[in-house]
């Protein structure tokens, strides 16, 4: 190859093209073949960067990858109670369908694998729980669809249209580059780069025919279960508010979604139209939404929160629950337990009010009366991991040799319901530690770390507590099992 920078150049402002000679052309043509070829190559890249992230975002590990998850048995009951109807409609009921709550002040909701995620800005916001359930149905139409799966063919597609369109770019730039036809070049980097946008605004389009067909059969599972649809409605208004008040023009054929007016245009006639539009939530259903709403504004989002979402009933139950949270929070333990017996006084039969007496008493270090509260919203709750292993955190604190093998016990049966609680695991350890069994107070800290997804030090721990365990029992099995664990994508 020859040594270009020694050229004498040929200086296109200064001479006629007469006066370059025809080595100085190949010269120029070769580098605007090669300054093409860069460009599109970088172009061919950025296509498969943008197709492989968009597989990326749409995997179920991807989705659920970093998302700041909450724990608590009182929302979660309320969200399985709003959900399982619902999950029976579209006949998921037997299907295995988690849902789980995400630590994030936006209404948002979306699917990933065999679980809803909904974000807590979605119950703070939402004032009834016919919203939520509307959400719900929503997001049980896109598993009931089969969308993920056709979602990911869909990029498949996209990602084949844009890479051929590429390539063909690349024949035609290449060739007009090589006769020195800068029109006919710059067309095929147009169609490289058209190529991929048009991919792009395919999968949009797909994806929002998949949203319109999930909001109608939505509708379809709340008609079947005697709801009314005016949740969805008051939604979709809410979410067009806020978009004019944000002042931003949006492309409508840029979005993933349709737009908020639409969907109300698309929906509003069969919701108005079921028999069931004018039915309301039960009171006993309400007040269970307000005082989850309660508990997230004073976990999540302060006093100014507490005041702006209950300003229409600033002196019920959910204030005082309210209030009895922030103060517990705020280090006056005493305030809040006065605050805690006045709605157990309301409300005996309420789990979760007696929950809250627990952690209380923990923080003051009474704990065999907070093992006591415990006990009682165990027996008082739906089934419960979550409660089982405060439960077991209670009779733990005590110290007590008699109530710490009580502790280990229930501690194991909640971690059994609930495996991937990882909190859980620290105290299970240290109730074993305190029995004087090491291997087993090793095993829980190797689970601990598995289900954190700290695998090396998972096995590391396993094999410590398979040197203490005995060879061939069910304990020594699972720590084997922990120590043979290989990540998914790894060899």
């Amino acid at each position: 190859m020859r040594n270009l920078a020694l050229r004498k150049p040929c200086v296109m402002q200064f001479a006629p093209p007469s006066h370059c000679h025809d080595n100085d052309i190949s010269v120029r043509t070769t580098v605007n073949l090669t300054r093409f070829a860069a460009v599109l190559i970088f172009r061919i890249l950025t296509v498969i960067l943008t197709v492989a992230s968009m597989f990326a975002s749409a995997s179920p590990a991807a989705a659920q990858r970093s998302v700041p998850i909450v724990r608590d048995a009182e929302i979660e009951a309320l969200i399985a109670d709003y959900a399982k109807p619902i999950l029976q409609a579209a006949g998921l009921s037997q299907s295995g369908i988690e849902i789980v709550l995400v630590n994030d002040h936006r209404f948002n909701a979306f699917v990933a694998g065999r679980r809803i995620f909904i974000h807590t800005g979605a119950l703070l916001t939402a004032e009834t729980p016919n919203e939520i359930i509307g959400v719900i149905a929503h997001e049980v139409a896109h598993l009931a669809g089969g969308h993920q799966h056709r979602l990911r063919e869909q990029l498949a597609r996209a990602q084949t249209m844009a890479i051929v369109a590429t390539l063909l770019g690349i024949g035609a730039g290449v060739a007009a580059a090589a006769s020195n036809q800068g029109d006919l070049a710059q067309a095929g980097m147009g169609l490289a780069m058209g190529g991929s946008e048009a991919a792009r605004r395919s999968l949009l389009a797909y994806q929002r025919t998949e949203e319109i067909t999930a909001d109608r059969s939505a509708i379809e599972y709340l008609e079947r279960t005697g709801q009314s649809g005016r949740g969805m409605l008051i939604t979709f208004q809410r979410m067009a508010g806020d978009l004019a008040l944000a002042g931003v023009n949006v492309d409508p054929y840029q979005t993933s979604h349709p737009m908020p007016r639409d969907r109300i245009a698309n929906l509003e006639v069969l919701v108005k139209q079921s028999r069931f539009y004018d039915r309301v939530d039960a009171p006993a259903l309400q007040l269970r939404h307000e005082l989850a709403r309660a508990k997230i504004a004073s976990y999540t989002a302060g006093q100014n929160a507490i005041a702006r979402v209950f300003r229409k009933n600033p002196g019920g139950l959910p204030i005082l629950y309210a209030d009895a949270i922030n103060s517990y929070l705020h280090g006056n333990p005493r305030s809040a337990l006065a605050k805690v017996d006045q709605l157990i006084s309301a409300q005996p039969n309420n789990p979760y009010f007696h929950e809250l007496r627990g952690e209380i008493l923990i923080k003051v270090n009474r704990p065999r009366e907070a093992a006591e509260a415990y006990a009682t919203a165990v027996r008082l709750a739906p089934p419960s991991g979550l409660l089982q292993v405060g439960h077991g955190q209670a009779m733990l604190a005590t110290g007590q040799p008699d109530l710490v093998r009580r502790a280990a016990s229930e501690l194991k049966a909640g971690l059994t319901s609930e495996p991937e609680y990882v909190n859980g695991y620290r105290f299970l350890a240290q109730a074993y530690g305190q029995l004087g069994d090491i291997g087993s107070a090793e095993l829980a800290t190797a689970e601990g770390y598995f289900h954190a997804g700290a695998y090396r030090d998972a096995k590391v721990m396993a094999a410590r507590a398979q040197m203490k365990l005995k060879r061939g029992s069910p304990e020594w099995v699972r720590a084997q099992d922990i120590i043979e664990f290989r990540e998914t994508g790894r060899k």
